[in-house]
């Protein structure tokens, strides 16, 4: 963890007021193994940081992995840092891991080595002092064990390159290594947070304005090119520098600039991807997120990674999960974390990989005297058979002791810093035997296929550039996702987060509709992606603005933007600031579950639409200006909603809202799988894996009374076992009508866990 989560998480408390998966072919993922791993590299010293080996080091690392293999985990993840391993250029000292590998071996246990190379040797600075990293205001950074020096320096990259090539050979002689996560929490800067700069921002040394302008030459090919984009009179490429401030001129700078450092990060990490991939091309190789990017912006001037582009590089990309950190106002609510965990899986997906869970809370959230509320048994129990039913492929609980330096001192630990057990390290190693004695099922099977798309354009975030405090409505771009997601969530539907930039991948034609929600800054690639997909059958759903600013930041001449008003058959002919904004549902509109005349809450605006020949009005505002349109285009339909829905459902949370976004798709034929009943079940999350011929099905009560919950399932096959995978029992089931109704009394805070086989 780093100070650079607590911004994640900062960001995260203002939020607590499936598809099929494919598994990514990584190159030694055993289908009959799921490691499920403890953070552990030898002894009680905190990561980065490494125990000093001593006489004995030996035993007390033995008796530790004693415990953890006897719990049920069959991994540790260990680390190494870059500064202890190579305290002099050149000279590799690997013997932490060399006895972790050997000790862990002995025991059958199977190791995933965590690199750091952000807490770098001393000597690196002083050999290459210009690769310190540059605020944006000029403050040079010196490091203090972290945050390292500027990978941007071809020398530093180099040495970085050489020192993971060392390790991956060292590393690839012993039999216990399983994979890599060669980079933890990816940022600009890591592990290092600078309160004396306002609105600190990276990197800004010479080496990354280099490397920008190298990124702009590719883009623009010219300099008059890029003058004529940024609105400057650059003679020369030397002269152009990153934006440091705004302007009220133009901040296609300011754009050009994020999608580089969003560049940059993927770049990075294939940098290390790649060292590793030199001497071994064997394991599987992954990186994690400090928290999904749904929970981040990519404004933020440390640098948050760009979920998609980073699983493009590596075998897998995960993420931290957090849910009781310190920081945090109140623990995260169940939807959030399941909101999250697809969000991290529709990443993957995109490009036919799972995901791995590279941090997941183990023990109490401590940050000096914030001190977050207990982690229980329960807690962990539902933690970890959330990650397993949305599709994750491995699990790293953090960690094995608590922390035991640092202003995180006492925290996040599994067991005692005396070594005592705990009940939650208990509950969390029985968990595990389960999933080891399931793996090759669970390892089989996908997240049931979604129907619904969820469009994430992380221009939507970038209205204003570099000024984005001037918004009225907070963190409107990631509450409207949410709140279209929770309308779907809440009835068992499953849904996927779509970016349109990687959808050559998979194919739009999969799902029965899309959602745009807050889309008022979207590029033409995406627009003409939206175009095709109605034209082909598909039906898209946007909200107000659409399109309103260009990938450059330009105002539109007509909204919706690029050529989408004739796809919706609309444009915005005024919008009006509201406080309570609300549409009314027209005759003859067709919604099913809303009637003619019913109010439907929505927030921030009234953008009053002018609907083109042959539009329908679904929607009108109270003084009967259009408010939802719906046109014909192609094969398919679109409908512009003048206001923001999935805004209003996340922050307002009215049940006619939800029923509005859950009526449109239910017009084009989205229905739910599992439908749940009976006294206490408002709280119950029903989620699947489902396979040829066996479905593994998670059913979590996630309220503090008993629930008597009825579950009936649509199967593609009549089912001939149903069975308790955790009691190892026999369920009854009843068929009704082709349907699997399964009945229990849930008591509060369980996980029921079943698989069904024809």
């Amino acid at each position: 963890m780093t100070k650079a989560v607590h911004r994640v998480i900062l960001l995260l408390a203002l939020l607590a007021l499936s598809v099929t998966a494919a598994c990514a072919s990584a190159p030694s993922a055993s289908p009959g193994f799921y490691p499920v791993a403890v953070w552990y590299s030898g002894g009680k010293a905190r990561a980065p940081m490494l125990s000093p080996l001593n006489p004995s080091s030996a035993a007390r690392w033995g008796h530790d992995l004693d415990q953890i293999k006897a719990l049920g985990f069959n991994t540790v993840k260990c680390w190494v840092d870059w500064s202890t391993a190579e305290p002099e250029r050149g000279v590799f000292d690997f013997k932490n891991l060399n006895l972790l590998m050997k000790l862990a071996g002995e025991r059958h246990l199977r190791v995933i080595v965590q690199i750091y190379t952000d807490s770098a040797p001393q000597w690196v600075g002083a050999l290459y002092p210009d690769a310190r990293f540059v605020d944006r205001s000029g403050a040079v950074i010196d490091s203090q064990s972290a945050p390292g020096y500027c990978i941007d320096d071809s020398a530093v990259r180099e040495e970085i390159v050489n020192f993971i090539a060392a390790l991956s050979r060292d590393a690839n002689g012993f039999p216990a290594l399983y994979g890599w996560d060669v980079w933890s929490e990816p940022h600009v800067v890591n592990w290092a947070d600078f309160p004396y700069l306002k609105n600190a921002g990276f990197c800004y040394c010479r080496y990354s304005q280099e490397r920008f302008r190298e990124w702009l030459r590719a883009k623009y090919k010219t300099l008059v090119a890029l003058n004529a984009a940024w609105y400057r009179d650059y003679r020369s490429w030397q002269q152009v520098t990153p934006p440091r401030f705004s302007t009220i001129l133009s901040y296609t700078d300011y754009l050009d600039w994020r999608a580089f450092i969003d560049d940059k990060l993927a770049g990075d990490l294939r940098t290390r991807v790649e060292a590793v991939r030199s001497a071994d091309h064997t394991h599987p190789i992954t990186s994690h997120a400090a928290a999904p990017a749904l929970f981040t912006s990519p404004t933020d001037g440390y640098g948050e990674p760009d979920d998609w582009k980073m699983n493009a590089v590596a075998d897998f990309f995960g993420t931290s999960l957090y849910p009781k950190h310190a920081e945090a106002t109140r623990p995260w609510p169940y939807w959030m974390l399941s909101a999250g965990l697809d969000f991290t899986r529709s990443a993957g997906y995109a490009h036919h990989k799972a995901f791995w869970i590279g941090e997941l809370q183990a023990g109490q959230g401590v940050t000096s005297m914030r001190i977050a509320a207990p982690v229980t048994s329960s807690d962990l129990r539902d933690w970890m058979w959330e990650v397993v039913a949305h599709g994750a492929r491995e699990i790293a609980i953090y960690a094995w002791y608590p922390m035991s330096s640092g202003y995180e001192s006492g925290g996040y630990g599994l067991i005692h810093l005396d070594g005592a057990l705990t009940a939650r390290s208990r509950a969390a190693g029985e968990i595990a035997r389960v999933i080891e004695a399931h793996a090759a099922g669970i390892n089989h099977d996908h997240p049931a296929t979604a129907r619904v798309g969820i469009v994430y354009d992380r221009l939507s975030y970038m209205v204003g550039g570099g000024e984005p405090s001037l918004s009225k409505l907070g963190n409107a771009e990631r509450d409207s996702l949410m709140g279209v997601y929770r309308a779907f969530f809440e009835r068992q539907i499953p849904v996927d987060f779509v970016d349109l930039a990687v959808t050559g991948t998979r194919p739009l034609s999969q799902y029965k509709i899309l959602f745009l929600p807050f889309p008022v800054m979207i590029s033409g690639r995406s627009a003409q992606a939206v175009r095709q997909y109605v034209e082909q059958g598909g039906t898209v759903v946007a909200e107000a603005r659409l399109a309103w600013n260009n990938a450059r930041g330009y105002a539109s001449s007509v909204i919706p933007g690029e050529g989408l008003d004739r796809v919706f058959g609309a444009r915005e002919k005024v919008i009006r600031p509201e406080n309570e904004p609300g549409l009314l549902i027209q005759p003859g509109a067709g919604l099913p579950g809303l009637a003619a005349g019913e109010a439907v809450p929505v927030t921030a605006f009234e953008e009053d639409l002018q609907p083109y020949a042959d539009a329908r009005v679904l929607a009108r505002f109270p003084d009967g200006e259009p408010a939802m349109v719906e046109n014909t285009f192609g094969r398919g339909k679109a409908i512009l909603i003048g206001s923001f829905a999935g805004l209003a459902f996340q922050r307002i949370h009215n049940a006619k809202t939800a029923a509005l976004l859950r009526s449109l798709a239910r017009e084009v034929g989205v229905m739910p799988q599992v439908s749940v009943s009976g006294s206490g079940t408002s709280e119950l999350e029903v989620r699947r894996l489902t396979g040829s011929g066996q479905q593994w099905v998670f059913v979590f009560n996630h309220s503090s009374h008993a629930a008597d919950a009825t579950i009936t399932l649509r199967l593609p096959w009549q089912p001939k076992t149903v069975e308790d995978v955790v009691e190892n029992a026999k369920v009854p089931a009843e068929i009704e009508k082709g349907q699997v109704v399964l009945k229990k009394s849930l008591a509060p805070e369980s996980v029921w866990v079943l698989r069904i086989t024809d």
